[in-house]
């Protein structure tokens, strides 16, 4: 949004009465709530609403479980295929910048590799999976859309040359965004958004409602997408275990 256009929301929410404005979204939409407190005295709350669930400040994020779910679905799915047809699978999840859908998707669908941002890429140890010690003759590779220059289809094109076994690539693309929410999903949804009004209500400003370790916090907005937001290490290494 331009400067002009953050005059112009401004302006707007004044002559509807509104004096207050709650933030449902990512680092995007964060940094504009941020610009227009920051031009405008609009106070705000946030309310992180993203599949990627890469803000800091909570564990997850509105919209994330129902997305994981939706793509482990789906992936059950490509299994059943996978085994009939001695094939592998290349599936490429949402992620761009970073690799919890990957992540805990490849591990509860049972893939042989998760391919993350997080981690530096490995061609070589992609290879030696699936075709080292008498490696089942189907498999699934889980990759985030921002691993390799290309995603699933360049990692599927260059793997063709050494593992010599029919493929597919499958990317779930936007499948993930939609779908209807869990129940998990919609729990945190409602904590979140009582909490955002509650934070209005009570003069906090600027700041994002989320969830740490069940309970509610606020976090400095400016914070969610400054802060760098890891993956847990433990799951990383549970999906190598795993895979073996």
């Amino acid at each position: 949004m331009t400067r002009e256009g953050r005059a112009k929301a401004a302006a707007n929410l004044s002559s509807q009465g509104i004096d207050g404005l709650v933030a449902i979204g990512g680092n995007g939409t964060f940094q504009g709530a941020t610009l227009l407190y920051d031009e405008h005295m609009i106070p705000t709350v946030g309310v992180p609403g993203t599949i990627d669930n890469d803000l800091y400040g909570t564990d997850f994020t509105v919209g994330y479980d129902t997305a994981i779910n939706t793509a482990v679905e789906a992936i059950d799915k490509i299994r059943d295929t996978a085994d009939a047809h001695d094939r592998v699978f290349y599936v490429e999840v949402m992620g761009r910048d970073a690799g919890f859908i990957a992540l805990d998707v490849g591990i509860a669908g049972g893939a042989e590799y998760i391919a993350i941002p997080e981690i530096e890429e490995n061609f070589e140890a992609i290879r030696q999976k699936l075709t080292t010690g008498g490696r089942q003759r189907s498999s699934i590779v889980v990759i985030a859309e921002g691993c390799f220059n290309g995603g699933a289809v360049d990692l599927a094109r260059r793997m063709s040359e050494f593992v010599h076994l029919h493929y597919r690539v499958t990317v779930l693309g936007h499948i993930q965004r939609g779908g209807s929410p869990t129940a998990r999903d919609r729990v945190l949804a409602a904590k979140l958004g009582s909490a955002a009004v509650a934070g209005l209500l009570h003069g906090e400003l600027n700041v994002m409602a989320g969830e740490i370790n069940n309970k509610v916090v606020l976090t400095p907005m400016r914070d969610t997408w400054e802060k760098k937001k890891a993956v847990d290490n433990s799951l990383v290494e549970l999906s190598q275990i795993l895979s073996i």
